[in-house]
């Protein structure tokens, strides 16, 4: 498995923080040496203040079960910068109190008026607020974290030297306490401010190269994800350019997105196209899937492909939770496919393409025309289903189209406004040569 495992690329867009439970979750895998892995959290967490954590590890390992006197030492050292930084904030803890009361206070403007004319609030404050944010967060204490953040954002400027951290960090701490609602949220202000700031071409690159990761967490965790990582990573052409350019292995989650969203199934057209233009720098048993299902019709290969599925699925830390949903999903498409070019099929062989025992299977069809309404029946004495004519709705046809006409529309829009920032750039410089 550890050909397939994307572990390691993956760490490398995340916060040291956020590689923590991806590599707890390999422990008990069995791809990697247990012990290997262990003294690489150690040595990883060694470089944060979560010095409860690096106990923790030192057991596990067997190197003790006493703190030795530096760690003691350090702890205390901690404990002590951390009074210092929340004497520091003291002045404005009154007006946290308050800002979480007020409703008027939600808004930007207003809270830094009410602070500045009621509590003396002064630019030393916010970044009084960042320093122990910060430091909370290098401890391990995620939620007070999240919440100076929060308070940070709502009264820096965009224009704040720290005001790209924060949004960062909040949403690494939203991340880590699982509360998938905000992250949304702030995932959303992270894409708008990368996308409409001064970055030079590389650097907007890294940036949505390192969102495109950190999304990937926040999508497989939350209801409406499912939409939102297709329409990202599909959809928006900078961010597919990211992937295409940088991280082609994020493919495996785009098709597992689409292959889990069965009201999304026009997606699969666009991602196969990019799948067969990005199948020399990265292919896995996902991806191949889709081709040996969409591309070659190779149904004895889907089935082999669909077992191997199931196993990179179970290993990898960010789609584990869709196993039971792909397989059964993936088994449809098998069926959908199969029966879109024969319309009388035996059930031992579409058993036999779906991995499955011939009552098994009967039974897994009978439940799938019921609830799906497929225009089919199946002949219980000949062991035979037997397909309609399925043609496509005209819903269905103007939802394609629209879709069409959304994602050219998004890519115009892109292309005007880039060419008309470029124009004033180049006037600018002319009247300041002028």
């Amino acid at each position: 498995m550890a050909q397939f495992d994307l572990t390691a690329k993956n760490c490398q867009f995340f916060d040291r923080h956020l590689t923590f439970p991806l590599l707890e979750f390999l422990c008990d895998k069995g791809i990697y040496d247990k012990r290997e892995l262990l003294e690489y959290i150690l040595d990883t967490v060694n470089k944060t203040n979560m010095i409860d954590y690096i106990m923790d590890t030192r057991k596990r390992l067997n190197l003790g079960d006493e703190m030795p006197e530096e760690l003691a030492h350090r702890k205390q050292k901690v404990l002590q910068t951390l009074k210092e930084l929340q004497a520091e904030v003291a002045p404005i803890m009154k007006a946290t109190e308050m800002w979480k009361n007020s409703e008027s206070a939600k808004d930007s403007k207003t809270l830094l008026n009410i602070l500045q004319k009621q509590f003396d609030f002064k630019a030393e404050n916010v970044e009084s607020a960042y320093k122990l944010a910060k430091y909370l967060y290098e401890c391990g204490n995620y939620q007070d974290s999240a919440s100076y953040l929060y308070f940070c954002l709502l009264v820096m400027s965009p224009t704040d030297k720290n005001y790209l951290n924060v949004l960062w960090g909040k949403l690494a701490a939203e991340i880590l306490i699982l509360n998938w609602n905000s992250a949304l949220e702030d995932l959303a202000r992270l894409r708008e401010y990368i996308d409409n700031a001064n970055f030079t071409n590389i650097q907007a690159l890294q940036q949505r190269t390192w969102l495109i990761h950190w999304s990937v967490l926040a999508f497989f965790n939350h209801p409406k994800g499912r939409d939102l990582i297709i329409e990202m990573f599909l959809y928006k052409p900078l961010y597919l350019n990211a992937i295409q350019t940088m991280c082609p292995h994020i493919l495996r989650y785009l098709a597992t997105a689409v292959i889990i969203n069965r009201t999304r199934r026009n997606a699969l057209k666009d991602l196969i196209k990019v799948i067969q233009q990005e199948s020399y720098t990265y292919r896995d048993p996902i991806t191949e899937f889709l081709e040996c299902l969409y591309v070659n019709f190779d149904f004895d290969g889907a089935r082999m492909k669909l077992h191997e599925c199931q196993t990179v699925i179970i290993n990898d830390f960010f789609i584990v939770a869709c196993i039971n949903e792909f397989v059964e999903n993936a088994r449809l498409m098998i069926f959908e496919t199969f029966c879109r070019i024969h319309q009388c099929i035996t059930i031992s062989m579409l058993a036999d393409k779906l991995n499955m025992k011939p009552n098994e299977a009967e039974c897994w069809i009978v439940n799938l025309i019921r609830n799906a309404r497929l225009d089919a029946k199946i002949d219980s004495k000949l062991g035979h289903v037997v397909m309609g004519t399925q043609p496509l709705s005209p819903y269905q046809q103007l939802v394609e189209k629209i879709d069409s006409l959304s994602v050219r529309s998004d890519a115009l829009t892109g292309l005007v406004e880039r060419k008309h920032k470029a124009k004033n750039s180049e006037s600018i410089d002319a009247w300041k040569y002028y």
